[in-house]
């Protein structure tokens, strides 16, 4: 897969502008707060309609302006297709091929994976923030995944509204509740399925990138307790009897303790757990790995690269660390997207950045 160009009008502080992409490095560079990330969010944005900095809208828009649109073009394994994104402060409209299509189809079109400083926070943030990360690692690549989690979503809140209105007796609460039982065992199978995968993968990049004498593993934590091996009658039954478990304490809490929403995802290096045991340089280094385990569980899925997207790398890593990436890249068939604040001596398409302003890109052959 392949950005040719974008265009975006009202982007952040971005100057208006249409820039064509090399098929393989495309490297932004300038000083600190010129736009540089702003340019690896806008294509971001273009490719998934969400921002990787922010959840609202009005914020991607610039200062004393009404409306923002960004749009590309790009290149799959079939055909050169489309991809648009028009806010304003009230509305959201996408398009595809330049038909209006709702964000359920637009989304997953375009695989992207994104490195990005805030991404330590899966080591060393909230359970929240690891559920949403990897609900959208999975949702990107598996359509049913995607259409599962947001049915999941919608029937937890009618599930809150009745337990906290103690009217679970109810003959719909009862209906709704059989429905509830069926997805949670969906999201919660998919979700074994997908940490078994990368967790190989996920191990097998940081050796060979950083430290080949550490094992590095993901794991699930499930409401359920250990969930390993079983399926999805098995985790049916679970939810079941941990619903009966559970239901006077949901009565006196006035919300849900059983579903996905209570699950984590943890990494151990060594068998312990990197957010409690592992250095600084280990935690980056266990972020980027993951970041190329995305890539692979992508290719394995959709039988298509994506694209990736690196923001300062040239500030986050050091320089031997630096080096071995962007070696790996180089022998990867990716397009890459760099921010930093120096050259890389890459062959690489480069674009000055600065106050928001870009420079014509050219190639640099190091």
């Amino acid at each position: 897969m392949e950005i040719l160009e974008m265009n975006y009008v009202n982007f952040r502080n971005l100057e208006d502008r249409n820039i064509q992409f090399s098929s393989r490095f495309n490297l932004f560079f300038g000083k600190n707060g010129q736009g540089k990330t702003s340019i690896l969010e806008a294509i971001y944005f273009s490719a998934t309609g969400k921002s990787f900095r922010t959840s609202k809208n009005i914020e991607l828009i610039k200062y004393n302006k009404e409306k923002m649109g960004s749009y590309i073009s790009y290149r799959d394994l079939i055909s050169e297709k489309t991809l648009s994104v028009k806010i304003d402060k009230k509305h959201k409209e996408y398009k595809y091929n330049g038909k209006k299509t709702p964000f359920d189809e637009f989304y997953g079109k375009v695989n992207i994976v994104t490195f990005i400083p805030e991404d330590i926070e899966l080591i060393v943030g909230s359970p929240g923030f690891r559920r949403t990360f990897f609900d959208g690692e999975i949702a990107q690549s598996n359509y049913e995944y995607f259409k599962n989690l947001k049915d999941y979503n919608k029937l937890l809140k009618i599930r809150n509204k009745y337990i906290k209105e103690k009217n679970i007796k109810d003959e719909m609460f009862l209906i709704y509740e059989e429905e509830f039982i069926k997805l949670t065992a969906k999201v919660i199978l998919k979700r074994i399925e997908y940490v078994k995968n990368i967790s190989i993968i996920l191990n097998l990049n940081y050796r060979k990138l950083f430290d080949d004498k550490k094992e590095l593993n993901l794991k699930y934590e499930s409401f359920l307790g250990e969930v390993k091996g079983l399926n999805l009658l098995n985790l049916e039954e679970r939810i079941k009897l941990k619903i009966q478990e559970l239901k006077y304490q949901e009565l006196r809490y006035g919300y849900s303790l059983v579903g996905p929403q209570r699950d984590d995802f943890k990494f151990l290096l060594n068998g312990k757990e990197a957010k409690s045991y592992s250095s600084q340089g280990e935690k980056k280094s266990i972020i980027f790995s993951l970041k190329l385990s995305e890539i692979d569980m992508v290719i394995k899925e959709k039988r298509e690269t994506p694209i990736f997207l690196i923001d300062d790398i040239s500030s986050y890593f050091d320089s031997i660390r630096k080096e071995s990436i962007i070696n790996y890249l180089k022998k990867r068939e990716l397009q890459v997207f760099i921010s930093s604040t120096t050259d890389l001596n890459i062959e690489s398409k480069n674009f000055r950045i600065d106050k928001g302003e870009i420079q014509d890109g050219h190639y640099e052959c190091k």
